[in-house]
């Protein structure tokens, strides 16, 4: 699909990254749109950015029996 600037301000912005970069404008423009696509998941609270993740922890069954205290002395050296 492809992108058309019509902004001529756009296109200067364009030039001149591609410029820097030694890039082509395409290039460029990849660059700019992932560079600020980082930055407004960074603007994310973290706490926010967490949330799926602690909610699987604390929905995740706990696995195994229990410790058997007796068994973990004994490896450890401690009866």
């Amino acid at each position: 699909m492809a992108l058309n600037i019509r902004s001529r301000h756009v296109n200067e912005l364009a030039d001149k990254l591609a410029t820097q970069k030694h890039v082509t404008k395409t290039e460029a423009v990849r660059i700019a749109l992932e560079n600020e696509l980082r930055r407004s998941v960074r603007d994310i609270p973290l706490w926010v950015r967490l949330k799926p993740l602690r909610d699987r922890v604390a929905t995740a069954r706990i696995a195994g029996p229990e410790a058997d205290k007796a068994f973990f002395d004994e490896l450890s050296g401690e009866y």
